[in-house]
């Protein structure tokens, strides 16, 4: 049904608020879980390769990690990503347990024409205990992909990860009964060494390492268990077989109590960014992750600067695309929160709820263009009706828009004027500036 409300001079159109999807904003893949996110850069564009939690459909694992195939998504401006689809799946591998639903965290490299895939999972037959790491080869970094017949023989783990040299050399990384190290052969896919373990990195609990090359240092970074739930740290050396030096950590424990993290780090146009996973549509079970992207920077001394998650991500958003306030990169301390919009339907996403007057959030890099827009359409629902006002959040507070937000039980779409507005990117911040509460969904300018 379409309402028409009149106000200040011009007509309101409201009707029922439909979903939309849109990136740029944490978690980057909005449809399904993606744990796990290493991140490769092939030909000048990114490519991720997660893991893929999925609700066990077997009564071993309704409490524990479940995954039984590989997706590869790609992008080539951090904010819109195509699902190439399946490139690997538990039933196509000659090795796997068909039933083992343990296809964990996996990694990619590039080497004279083909695409090397590395993932984890347990060996068919009596009597085979633990993990083996496999390889699947293409010509494409999306795929297909055509299994190894057998793991690599002389690694029993998890979490590969492979680093190739400036000299060519291969090593490739693993975990599970400590922290190993190996050179692969030119073939890619069988050892040319035995392997060793890794010197320098704290006691405790580590997995899932990362390995990566910045100015002549080797970073060895890795999940570890301090407390009670895994943080991301590092360690520094000159050679990619170590020793490291244990230097820090790059991103803390989850407040609400996520227990894993996993991560890669990579430069993308002159920007490095640290992929990393949370329980964001599945606060309540944490064994069902998601992808998430953050920028990262390192001190002058070549340190890494410990990265705060945030909701909004990386990207710029353009205007005319679906802006969700409620990934914000700031709020006000009190009178603003977040929730499902449907808590039955997590991937439906989040809403923005402002309690109070003069709550606010902002979100930042939304990009105008010439500043051509002369409306703004947000997504809204509101008991008790009120004011909402858009501004650029810049030294000025420019003036965007102000929505008289109707009283009602359902959502609505409402449509006011831009007032006023700056070319190129902009900081949005998002305001009540009137008694009452309202919930946005999302905004759009046209």
């Amino acid at each position: 049904m379409v309402q028409k409300v009149k106000g200040k001079g011009i007509w309101w159109l409201l009707l029922i608020c439909f979903s939309y999807t849109a990136g740029a904003q944490n978690p980057i893949i909005r449809n399904q879980f993606t744990a796990d996110p290493t991140a490769r850069v092939f030909d000048g564009k990114m490519y991720l390769y997660p893991s893929h939690d999925i609700p066990s459909p077997i009564e071993r694992l309704k409490t524990w990690f479940c995954m039984a195939d590989y997706h590869v998504f790609s992008s080539d401006n951090l904010t819109d990503w195509q699902d190439h689809g399946v490139i690997v799946c538990q039933e196509n591998v000659p090795w796997v347990a068909p039933e083992s639903y343990s296809m964990w965290a996996p990694d990619c490299v590039y080497k004279e024409g083909k695409y090397y895939f590395y993932f984890p999972s347990v060996p068919a037959g009596e009597n085979r205990r633990g993990f083996a790491i496999g390889v699947a080869v293409s010509d494409k970094p999306y795929g297909p992909f055509i299994p190894e017949k057998h793991p690599i023989e002389g690694i029993g783990g998890i979490d590969p990860c492979v680093l190739i040299d400036h000299d060519g050399q291969a090593y490739i990384y693993w975990s599970g009964r400590g922290m190993s190290v190996a050179k692969l052969k030119d073939n890619m896919v069988e050892l040319d060494s035995e392997p060793v373990q890794i010197e320098g990195l704290p006691e405790g609990f580590k997995e899932g390492p990362f390995v990566f090359e910045r100015k002549g240092i080797y970073y060895y970074t890795f999940p570890w268990v301090e407390d009670k739930t895994e943080k991301l740290a590092y360690a520094m050396g000159d050679n990619p077989l170590g020793p490291f030096t244990f230097r820090g950590i790059i991103m803390d424990e989850s407040p609400a109590g996520c227990w894993t993290n996993h991560h890669s780090i990579v430069e993308y146009q002159d920007q490095w960014y640290l992929f990393y996973h949370h329980n964001d549509y599945s606060p309540a079970f944490d064994k069902h992750r998601s992808a998430r992207i953050d920028s990262l920077f390192f001190h002058t001394d070549g340190t890494i600067q410990e990265v705060t998650p945030t909701l909004r991500g990386v990207g710029v958003t353009a205007a005319s695309d679906t802006i969700h306030p409620d990934r914000y990169n700031a709020v006000s301390a009190s009178g603003a929160a977040f929730d499902f919009v449907n808590s039955e339907k997590p991937f439906e996403g989040w809403k923005l709820t402002l309690k109070e007057k003069d709550a606010w959030a902002v979100y930042n890099r939304v990009h105008f263009g010439q500043a051509k827009q002369k409306t703004i359409t947000a997504c809204v629902s509101s008991a008790t009706g009120g004011q909402l006002r858009v501004q650029l959040n810049n030294d000025k507070k420019t003036l965007v828009s102000e929505i008289p937000i109707p009283a009602g039980s359902n959502w609505a779409v409402v449509q006011a004027p831009v007032i006023q507005l700056e070319e190129g990117i902009q900081d949005m911040y998002f305001s009540l500036i009137s008694e009452g509460n309202i919930e946005i969904d999302w905004i759009r300018f046209e």
